[in-house]
C-alpha cells in the first residue's frame, strides 16, 4: 500500500487570497508586499527556526477563520513591522489608514506580554488588556498569534515558552472565553496545560485513555441514538459528542477536591442543535423520556444568558441508550445561531452578517467596544474570583502603556508626556531630558503619548531642568521627583528668588523687608520654624509654586501688627500734605494700611474737591479715590473706608 505525500499548505499572497476572496486584491497584495520587504529573512525571537514572514501568514490564516475585517487581517500581515528602526506607525497609517495603524501599534504593545518579563501581576495584565483593546481586533490578532506559537510549542526558545504557556492558561484563555470565542480558548488550553502542569497532565491523559478502554467509547454510539431517536420523533436536528478538556477536568478537579473521573459530573457531553428556540424546548422534553433528568443539573441559559451571551439549554441525563448505566451525560440544546456564538462568540458578526461594498463588513459589525464589554461583566477570570474590573468599574481605562527601545512597558497616566515617560523610567533620565523620539521621530516635550507608543529619551550630559517642566509633568510623582531636585541643587537660587519676591510683597503693603534670620516667618501656622525651614518656605515661592501673599498668610497677625505700626509712623513722620488717614479697626486696634492712588482719577493732584475715599483691595492694600470718581459709587459699601488729607 502506498502513500501519497501531502504537499505543505501555500504561505503567499495567493493562500491569503484564496482564504479571503471577499477582500481587496489590491490592497493585500500591497500589504503582503510591505510585510516582505520589512521582515526579510528575519526569524522570530522565541522561534529562531521559523520565518517571521511565515509566521505572520500563519497567524493570518487562522486568523480569517473567524475574524475576515479587511484592516484587521492587514494589521496581522503587518504586526512585527514595529520591531525594527526602519518600522514607522506613520509609514503605515499613511499607507493604509489610521485604523490599521492604530491596530498594529496595539498588538506591538500586547506581544511584550509574552515576549520581555514583565513583572506584574495576572489581574494587572487584564487591565492593561482593558486599557490597550478598546477595538477588539487586536485581541483577536493576539490570541490568534498565540495559538500558532502554541501550536510549536517545542519549538520555543526555553526561555519564553513557561512564560507564554502560564499567560495563555491565566490571562489569554480566559479571555477568550469572555469573548465568547471557546474554540479558541480550548485549543490554548489544550497547548499550554501540558507544558504548564505535566504530571497532572500525565495523570488526566491516563485516566481517559483507562474510562474510554473501560467504556468501550460509548459516546458517540448515544450521540447517534439521541439523533435516531429526535428524527422519529420529527425533530430536524444535529448533534455531537463532546468530551471535557483535559485542562477542564483539571480545574474542575480542584475545585472539588477529587482526584478520579468519576467524580466528575459533566465530563460526557452532547450537544443538539435544532433550528428554533421553541425546537429547543420541545427537543429537551422529548430527551426527558430518553433517560432520567437530574433536577438540580437543569439551566436555562436561554432566558437567563451568561454574561457573555451564552445561550444555550443545560440538562443532565442518566440511562442514556448504549450509554454504561449510572453514568451522567450533559445535553447541550441550542439553535443554530446559538451555536455559532457559543463556537465564535461576538466574532461571529464577522463571520455570518451580510457584508456590504468590495467584500468589506458592515461597520456596525466592524468594531466592537472590549473595555465596555467586560466592565458590564462580572469578571474577566472564569473562576469567579472578584478582580480589580469588577470593584473599580469604568474609571479603569485611563492609563497608557508605551515602550522603551528595549521593550520594557512603562504605564503612564492617559495624556502622559515624553517627559513622564521619562522620570517614570528613572529620575536621572528625567532630570537629564534633553528630547524625545516617539516611533523613531523627535516630537516636542509635551506631546501625549498613545498605546503601544516605542519611546526613547535623549539626555544633557548633566542636567538642565526648567521650572517651566512643573507645568508639562502629568504624573504627581514626576512632579514631586523634579522638586526634590530643585530643592537640593537649586536652593541657594530660589532662596534669593523667593526672599526677593516677598520683599516686594512686604513693600507693598508698607513692611520692612525679611532681615538675615528671616524672623517674620519663624512662627508660621502656630508653629516654630528652624532657618532651614524657613527657608524652605522661600524655595516654594521662588519655584512659584507658592505664592508670597500665600506664605504671609500664616505668620501671626501680631507680628503683622507691630511692624504695620512702625511703619505707619514712619510715614506720618516723613510725608506732608499727600499722606492720608484711613483708621479701621484691626484685632482692637487703630491703624494704618498700606495705599496707592488711583491712576483713574488721580486725587493727589485734583485738590479742588476735599473729599476723597479709599476701597479696600482682595490683597488688603487701600486705593485711594477722589469723591466724584466712578468707582465710589459702584463700589460694595463694606469695602468703602472715609479718609480725609493730613493737614500739614
Amino acid at each position: 500500500m502506498t502513500t501519497e505525500s501531502v504537499a505543505p499548505p501555500r504561505l503567499d499572497v495567493k493562500a491569503l487570497l484564496a482564504a479571503l476572496p471577499q477582500l481587496s486584491a489590491k490592497r493585500l497584495e500591497k500589504a503582503f508586499a510591505f510585510a516582505k520587504e520589512q521582515y526579510g529573512e528575519k526569524t522570530l525571537p522565541m522561534m529562531p527556526d521559523v520565518p517571521m514572514l511565515q509566521h505572520a501568514i500563519q497567524s493570518t490564516l487562522f486568523l480569517a477563520e473567524f475574524c475576515r475585517d479587511e484592516d484587521a487581517i492587514i494589521a496581522s500581515l503587518l504586526q512585527y513591522t514595529l520591531r525594527f528602526p526602519e518600522g514607522s506607525l506613520d509609514d503605515i497609517g499613511k499607507t493604509f489608514g489610521r485604523s490599521v495603524r492604530d491596530i498594529v501599534s496595539r498588538v506591538h504593545l500586547l506581544s511584550h506580554l509574552y515576549t520581555t518579563d514583565w513583572r506584574k501581576s495576572v489581574d494587572d495584565m487584564k487591565l492593561m488588556l482593558v486599557s490597550v483593546s478598546d477595538d477588539v481586533r487586536v485581541l483577536l490578532i493576539t490570541l490568534s498569534v498565540i495559538c500558532m506559537l502554541l501550536e510549536r510549542v517545542e519549538s520555543i526558545h526555553p526561555e519564553y515558552r513557561t512564560r507564554i504557556c502560564r499567560q495563555s492558561l491565566q490571562l489569554f484563555a480566559p479571555v477568550a472565553a469572555r469573548l465568547g470565542i471557546y474554540a479558541l480558548k480550548y485549543r490554548l488550553e489544550r497547548y499550554a496545560f501540558p507544558e504548564c502542569y505535566p504530571t497532572d497532565a500525565d495523570r488526566i491523559a491516563q485516566q481517559l485513555t483507562f474510562t474510554h478502554e473501560e467504556s468501550g467509547g460509548f459516546l458517540p454510539r448515544s450521540a447517534h441514538a439521541v439523533l435516531d431517536f429526535l428524527r422519529s420523533e420529527g425533530v430536524h436536528a444535529e448533534v455531537m459528542a463532546r468530551e471535557k478538556q483535559p485542562y477542564s477536568i483539571f480545574r474542575k478537579m480542584n475545585s472539588k477536591s477529587v482526584n478520579a473521573l468519576e467524580k466528575i459530573s459533566d465530563l460526557f457531553a452532547i450537544r443538539v442543535v435544532v433550528p428554533t428556540v421553541e425546537d429547543c424546548y420541545q427537543t429537551l422534553g422529548l430527551l426527558h423520556r430518553m433517560g432520567t433528568p437530574i433536577s438540580s443539573r437543569f439551566k436555562d441559559y436561554i432566558s437567563f444568558p451568561k454574561p457573555n451571551g451564552y445561550k444555550s439549554l443545560h440538562t443532565c441525563i442518566i440511562g442514556l441508550p448504549k450509554a454504561p448505566r449510572n453514568v451522567m451525560i450533559e445535553i447541550q440544546i441550542r439553535t443554530i445561531e446559538m451555536h455559532r456564538e457559543a463556537e465564535y462568540g461576538i466574532v461571529a458578526h464577522w463571520l455570518y452578517k451580510e457584508t456590504g461594498k468590495k467584500g468589506k463588513v458592515l461597520e456596525s459589525a466592524g468594531k466592537l467596544e472590549f473595555s465596555d464589554m467586560l466592565l458590564m461583566q462580572q469578571s474577566l477570570d472564569t473562576e469567579g474570583k472578584k478582580t480589580k474590573l469588577q470593584t473599580e468599574g469604568p474609571t479603569l481605562v485611563n492609563h497608557i502603556y508605551a515602550l522603551t527601545p528595549h521593550g520594557d512597558i512603562i504605564e503612564l497616566p492617559e495624556g502622559g508626556t515624553p517627559l513622564d515617560f521619562a522620570f517614570m523610567v528613572h529620575s536621572d533620565l528625567g532630570i537629564k531630558f534633553k528630547s524625545a523620539k516617539v516611533n523613531g521621530r523627535i516630537v516636542p516635550i509635551d506631546t501625549r503619548l498613545e498605546n503601544g507608543d516605542v519611546v526613547e529619551i535623549l539626555t544633557h550630559k548633566y542636567p538642565q531642568p526648567t521650572l517651566q517642566w512643573l507645568k508639562i509633568l502629568g504624573t504627581s510623582s514626576a512632579r514631586t521627583k523634579l522638586k526634590a531636585y530643585f530643592f537640593s541643587h537649586n536652593r541657594a537660587e530660589f532662596i534669593a528668588k523667593g526672599k526677593a519676591s516677598i520683599n516686594r510683597e512686604l513693600s507693598e503693603r508698607g513692611l520692612p523687608p525679611l532681615d538675615s534670620d528671616l524672623s517674620l516667618l519663624s512662627i508660621v501656622d502656630r508653629r516654630n520654624l528652624s532657618v532651614r525651614e524657613r527657608e524652605d518656605i522661600l524655595v516654594k515661592v521662588g519655584m512659584n509654586a507658592l505664592r508670597p501673599t500665600s506664605a504671609l498668610r500664616g505668620v501671626p497677625q501680631e507680628k503683622r501688627g507691630k511692624s504695620q505700626k512702625v511703619r505707619a509712623t514712619k510715614k506720618v513722620s516723613t510725608q506732608s500734605k499727600t499722606i492720608i488717614q484711613g483708621l479701621v479697626k484691626v484685632i482692637g486696634e487703630t491703624m494704618m494700611l498700606p495705599y496707592r492712588f488711583a491712576k483713574c482719577c488721580a486725587p493727589e493732584k485734583v485738590k479742588a474737591q476735599p473729599e476723597i475715599y479709599g476701597i479696600v483691595t482682595r490683597n488688603g492694600r487701600i486705593m485711594v479715590h477722589g469723591s466724584s470718581c466712578g468707582m465710589i459709587k459702584n463700589v460694595t459699601p463694606a469695602r468703602r473706608l472715609p479718609m480725609e488729607w493730613i493737614k500739614p
